[in-house]
């Protein structure tokens, strides 16, 4: 028994979008062509594939086995493609993800640099939580991610880019805390569920007891650092992002204990996706001291 890829490219476009006729209209195929391609492969794997219903179709469990292995196989026909055509030239697409704090102050000269060096290389940089990073590349939207660790998972490479402290961020016009209990009175300002900084300042006021009574969420750096400044409320933030905006915002930073205020960041990505020319020569230019200046290495 042979299957040939447009049928399996066609089962997967009614596998996504849960129709035979928008799978049609989608691939510009005729809907009784596609019909009978599908029931064809039904026939030749001698299995249901789809359930059919007034509201389109549903995988069965044979079906979502079979869509597993062809997304596979269209990823491992990419990477093919990829791989041949790859002359060691830095060249195509390239889709980076990074922490915000990360990409507002590490990236910067790094990015200029690269994007002057190789200047072919369609560079894409996606900011997100370590969690939405570590998911971009496990499903390999993303060909690598700077993030937050410790990162433990069989199918990444992860290499440490450098260690950062963490701080508490507060205005300097309100009353200093005189105690750690204090926070809980105070209001505190964090990126959305998924980033790491936020689980470490609940871990560290979780081991003192302490409940905050409100917990803000800000989708940007500038916005968390603006409204500490503005007294609304106080953060936990690496020492290098928020040490430049100290005169200028009118910032207070306090060291927090070792456990909770020193975190890795790594550079991560897939073990089993071919490692393309341009994302070689990004590791490397990270690698010579360009992302955190000369103490900053990928080890």
């Amino acid at each position: 028994m042979s299957i040939d890829l447009q049928v399996l490219k066609f089962f997967q476009a009614v596998a996504t979008l849960g129709s035979i006729s928008k799978a049609a209209r989608e691939l510009n195929y005729a809907q009784s062509n596609l019909t009978a391609r599908i029931q064809q492969l039904e026939s030749e794997l001698q299995t249901k594939l789809f359930y059919r219903h007034n509201r389109g179709t549903t995988l069965t469990d044979k079906g979502k086995v079979l869509l597993s292995y062809t997304d596979e196989i269209f990823k491992l026909i990419d990477e093919v493609k990829i791989a041949i055509s790859d002359d060691q030239t830095p060249k195509g697409p390239l889709v980076i993800g990074s922490m915000e704090t990360t990409a507002a102050v590490r990236l910067p000269t790094l990015l200029s640099k690269f994007h002057r060096e190789y200047p072919t290389v369609d560079f894409t940089l996606k900011t997100g939580t370590t969690e939405q990073n570590v998911q971009g590349v496990l499903q390999y939207e993303l060909d690598g991610a700077f993030v937050a660790g410790p990162i433990e998972h069989p199918d990444l490479t992860c290499k440490i880019v450098i260690e950062e402290e963490l701080v508490l961020v507060t205005n300097s016009f309100n009353p200093p805390l005189s105690s750690i209990k204090e926070i809980q009175y105070r209001t505190i300002l964090v990126f959305r569920s998924g980033c790491s900084y936020r689980t470490r300042f609940e871990e560290w006021l979780q081991s003192e007891g302490v409940i905050p009574e409100k917990i803000m969420e800000l989708g940007t750096l500038d916005g968390i650092i603006g409204c500490v400044s503005a007294g609304l409320g106080i953060s936990l933030l690496p020492r290098s992002v928020v040490e430049k905006y100290v005169k200028e915002a009118h910032l207070l930073l306090h060291s927090i204990p070792s456990q909770f205020g020193k975190v890795h960041t790594l550079f991560i990505y897939r073990k089993d996706k071919y490692m393309s020319t341009s994302l070689k020569e990004f590791i490397e230019m990270s690698n010579n001291g360009t992302l955190l200046g000369n103490h900053a290495r990928l080890v």
